[in-house]
């Protein structure tokens, strides 16, 4: 066998051209890091995006900085049209209605988030347990679950807030008693799809316990689908609030929610001042609006399909 003989050409540096001749410009991204980049290309999603962060930020600092407060009432500025002073006028008591609308998106998007993630949790454990179990536990508790989905979640909502009053916890309770349904449905589905797959069946040969197969391998592949799920959970929930408080079996006052502010103006809508009503309908069609295009960008971020 002949040996290539050592000279000192072959220890030259090489010049840029011949460097970079084999290199393939791309740039390394993780799954999380790519589903960003691709989001960030949906212009609808991304403005949704920075409308939400905006009004959280305004829910947040403006009852804070504001010198009124959402249940301060000044009998000798009852409904005044938007001014400087009072930017969205004022309602039948004098109070400031910017304060209130910001004030109702601290309770209405405090529901929708919280009992999307309430929704979240339920729906995964639930789901993913049933699907990997698999038998006799999942045919017992997809009845359970058909059951549940049978009986009307309106209904639900309101006999809970019957038994437990008007307040937020209550609308909680009963949004979440079947909003997490479909998640779970969509769970259980996705996880008998891919507990059969290789990279599960080499995690249970290798000795992996079945809640690590469950939550390390299987709900992980899951999460496109889990993530653009909540993000429709969210809209659903503030509009179920929204209308709850609308027919008058919502949020109690003084508190208010912007279907409470809905539901007080609307006794004005043939009067002198039907601008009243405009506000908190105005904010939750803006946010149901930008949750929904954010919800289209996810999905179109996390399906593999897309890239």
């Amino acid at each position: 066998m002949e040996t290539m003989e050592l000279t000192p050409d072959l220890f030259e540096p090489l010049d840029s051209a011949e460097k970079n001749s084999e290199f393939i410009a791309a740039e390394p991204r993780t799954y999380l890091s790519d589903a960003w980049h691709r989001f960030r290309k949906n212009k609808l999603a991304l403005c949704g995006l920075v409308f939400l962060v905006i009004m959280v930020i305004l829910a947040i600092v403006v009852p804070m900085v504001s010198p009124y407060t959402y249940d301060g009432m000044d009998y000798s500025s009852v409904n005044l049209l938007p001014c400087l002073e009072h930017p969205m006028g004022t309602d039948k008591f004098g109070r400031d209605i910017l304060v209130r609308v910001m004030y109702g998106a601290r309770i209405s998007l405090m529901i929708g988030f919280s009992s999307a993630l309430i929704c979240l949790v339920i729906g995964v454990v639930y789901g993913g347990f049933s699907g990997y179990i698999g038998g006799k536990t999942d045919m017992i508790l997809m009845r359970i679950v058909d059951i549940l989905y049978a009986i009307p979640n309106l209904l639900l909502v309101i006999l809970i807030m019957l038994v437990f009053g008007s307040n937020v916890t209550s609308i909680m309770i009963g949004i979440c008693l079947t909003s997490w349904i479909g998640m779970a449905r969509m769970v259980r589905a996705q996880v008998m799809s891919l507990k059969e797959q290789e990279f599960a069946l080499a995690a249970y040969v290798l000795g992996a316990s079945k809640s690590r197969i469950l939550f390390k391998h299987l709900v992980i592949n899951c999460m496109g689908s889990i993530i653009v799920n909540v993000t429709l959970l969210v809209p659903s929930a503030i509009f179920t609030e929204a209308f709850l408080s609308f027919v008058g079996i919502g949020i109690s006052a003084p508190a208010a929610s912007w279907g409470t502010l809905a539901n007080e103006a609307r006794s004005l809508i043939e009067s002198s001042n039907p601008i009243q009503i405009i506000w908190p309908i105005l904010a939750i069609c803006l946010t149901m609006l930008s949750l929904n295009f954010i919800g289209d960008g996810v999905s179109d971020a996390f399906d593999p399909k897309k890239k």
